[in-house]
């Protein structure tokens, strides 16, 4: 049921990005890539990574189609038209997706009790998180410790976009006098 759940999902993506790449009218482009982080979100839940979820969820499907309406409501609502030479883009999707699926050969396969981080660091983490830390919830104190600095960098990355976002808008411009 799971397998057929993710495949609903999987196709719901694709045609979301297709029909995306398709259309015009930004203001549909917004409103589907919001969509689309919505289904994200729901396979990340299928997947049991429910933190990966409720991130994907509020930032992407959140918080991003605010800013992208925003945004929108400073152009205009149609994209211009232009020459579309979609073999450059299209080869170099295809390239890097392949090299990322070259890269993925060597990994572990999915739920293999032998792999390095089943045998190492995380009986070592289940071990030590309650007197190591002292808190007895062991997701919480692998986040809050062991990935501390994980979460740091995911925080100054986020804090960065958001004053881009900023600059790019104007909201920290003053106003110059005209005297």
């Amino acid at each position: 049921m799971t397998e057929l759940v993710t495949l609903l999902l999987l196709l719901g993506m694709a045609s979301t990005a297709v029909v995306i790449a398709r259309l015009r009218g930004l203001f549909g482009v917004v409103m589907l890539t919001g969509f689309f982080s919505f289904l994200s979100a729901c396979l990340f839940v299928v997947m049991d990574a429910v933190d990966v979820a409720f991130t994907e969820a509020a930032v992407g499907a959140g918080a991003s189609t605010v800013l992208m309406l925003g945004a929108l409501s400073l152009t205009s609502r149609e994209e211009r038209a232009h020459a579309h030479r979609p073999f450059l883009p299209l080869l170099v999707a295809l390239l890097t997706g392949g090299f990322l699926m070259y890269g993925t050969l060597d990994m572990p396969g999915f739920g293999d009790p032998n792999a390095l981080i089943h045998t190492h660091m995380v009986p070592e983490m289940i071990a030590l998180s309650e007197t190591d830390v002292q808190v007895p919830n062991i997701v919480t104190s692998v986040l809050a410790t062991y990935r501390g600095y994980d979460t740091l960098g995911e925080t100054t990355v986020i804090f960065t976009a958001g004053v881009a976002v900023m600059m790019l808008l104007g909201l920290g411009r003053r106003r110059e006098d005209p005297e």
